[in-house]
């Protein structure tokens, strides 16, 4: 039966949810009639496909075994009908059929996704119910292309992923979460907006031999139990460099958490390896001027970069839209938690009426086991429109994974609102940079705000500031007990010089009573 637009709303793709697949496309890659019979669908399929017991060892032998032979491109046999979509028709088409399991009182349906526009690329989706496996076939009847111009036949061209919905005994189903393109996924809490981008795995960015992008070749979604809220999605990672298995558990609400355990399997030596990436959006806002004229406040989906690491210690990196491309590396051992977060959650703060910037979700990156010495890296690439995911934050170890290795990891994300860890200090809540009162002179006001700023504000409050290379002047601490804040402003007096970093905290009764302000300033 058709779905109901009053329990399933349409879904609609943002045009800046598109351009963060553009760069890993691989439509164009074709593979030759002759290796068909050996790619690693088939090979899949054979193993774990249409009717066959499922077991969840299988897929890590499966990618065990792909890491063994050369890398199999997917192959170019999207219709050109669809191949050459173009967003407004893509987005046009629309499912007629109620999403998997919507009526059996699981508590969460899936919806498979079309293929086509950017996303071209077949991902095989199996249904594991009752321990026996059953794949999700095409069939072009259960969709709604409106005007498109169709190709003749009933061709199974596969899904290009998938999205997830809630369904509570009462109260509306609402999508929490997309899996569509390379090894990207989004989640949200209730309530929110999609923003932020997850990767299962990230290799080589910002390198000038160029990004990898790896990509899903299969998913098996286990039926969640009758009234649980859960579902455990388990995959399979293939790139030219890594395989790899992935299980996912996902569980909406008013803060989405979904657990990750990964084992890859290097087919090169791997130097420089992402896990827990995050991809997000920061265009302009109170410490960046847009250069043209614009009636919005603010445009990031981000307004942060935390970081809690092994040794204790809470930073807070603004993020920053920069002239040049930007590198930050973080250097830890066995960090406890990072992420991007968005700390505005007012509408003022953005006056965007259309995206709705303070909905979108903080993802915060929680370590399951010791990831050891590495560091968090930041990158900040320039970007002069809103629709570009211009944000990437991931742990780096620091030791490469051997060719011939088997490397695994397991971390929990928290889809959220507010952060599940939060320092028990006072935290950054605004930074605002000027034109300072001469030359090059930049001027900063850094606001901090905490239960310990108000009625009981420290008698001997003071700022500690740190700047290298550079100097700065005209230190000082503005109070606001009444809204809890201390303002610290300052002016950086770079010289000559074309990058400054500057380290701020405040301290009290010679220990610090707030988070480390940590900034790179650039012209």
């Amino acid at each position: 039966m058709p779905v109901s637009s009053g329990d399933f709303p349409p879904f609609h793709l943002r045009r800046r949810d598109v351009l963060a697949y553009i760069g890993f496309s691989v439509a164009g890659l074709a593979v030759a009639p002759a290796v068909r019979a050996q790619t690693p669908q088939a090979n899949i399929h054979g193993r774990m496909g249409d009717k066959q017991r499922f077991d969840p060892s299988v897929v890590t032998d499966i990618a065990r075994q792909l890491a063994t032979k050369p890398f199999v491109p997917p192959p170019n046999d999207l219709p050109a009908a669809f191949a050459n979509l173009n967003y407004d028709q893509y987005i046009s088409i629309r499912s007629l059929q109620n999403p998997i399991w919507r009526s059996e009182g699981r508590g969460i349906a899936v919806e498979p996704l079309h293929r086509g526009f950017v996303f071209t690329n077949a991902v095989d989706l199996y249904l594991v119910e009752d321990g026996t496996i059953r794949r999700v076939g095409y069939n072009p009847a259960q969709f709604d292309f409106g005007d498109l111009d169709l190709p003749n036949g009933n061709a199974d061209i596969g899904f290009s992923g998938f999205r997830l919905y809630s369904v509570p005994g009462e109260g509306e189903p609402w999508d929490f979460a997309i899996v569509q393109g390379a090894t990207f996924f989004r989640a949200i809490a209730r309530g929110q907006n999609y923003g932020a981008i997850a990767r299962a795995i990230t290799l080589r960015p910002a390198e000038a031999k160029g990004e990898e992008f790896p990509i899903f070749r299969a998913f098996w979604l286990e039926r969640p139990a009758v009234g649980s809220n859960s579902i455990t999605i388990h995959a399979v990672i293939d790139s030219e460099s890594a395989t790899g298995a992935t299980r996912m558990t996902l569980r909406p609400g008013d803060m989405t958490i979904v657990d990750l355990e990964t084992t890859l399997f290097p087919r090169v030596a791997l130097e420089h390896v992402g896990l827990g990436a995050i991809a997000s959006t920061y265009f302009y806002g109170p410490n960046d001027r847009p250069s043209t004229e614009d009636i919005r406040v603010g445009v990031y989906e981000s307004s942060g970069l935390q970081i809690w690491n092994g040794q204790g210690e809470w930073l807070w990196r603004p993020l920053h839209n920069p002239e040049t491309l930007q590198i930050s590396a973080f250097v830890d051992s066995s960090p406890r938690g990072f992420g991007l977060l968005q700390r505005d959650r007012s509408y003022e703060a953005f006056q965007a009426d259309e995206q709705r910037y303070e909905r979108r979700p903080s993802l915060w990156i929680e370590p399951l086991s010791d990831w050891g010495p590495g560091s968090v890296q930041l990158l900040e690439i320039p970007s002069n429109a809103e629709i570009n995911d211009n944000i990437l934050a991931y742990w780096r170890p620091k030791a490469p994974m051997a060719a011939g290795s088997e490397v695994s990891f397991a971390y929990r994300q928290y889809w959220c609102w507010t952060a599940p860890e939060r320092p028990p200090l006072a935290t950054v809540t605004s930074t605002r940079v000027g034109q300072g009162s001469s030359g090059r002179l930049r001027r900063f006001a850094v606001d901090f705000s905490g239960d310990m700023l108000g009625d009981n504000w420290p008698a001997d409050l003071k700022s500690t500031l740190t700047v290298g290379p550079g100097t700065f002047q005209n230190l000082r601490i503005w109070p606001y007990p009444e809204r809890k804040t201390a303002r610290v402003t300052f002016e950086l007096d770079p010289g000559n010089e074309n990058a400054c970093e500057m380290r701020l905290i405040l301290e009290a009764g010679g220990k610090p009573i707030s988070e480390t302000w940590l900034y790179r300033w650039t012209p």
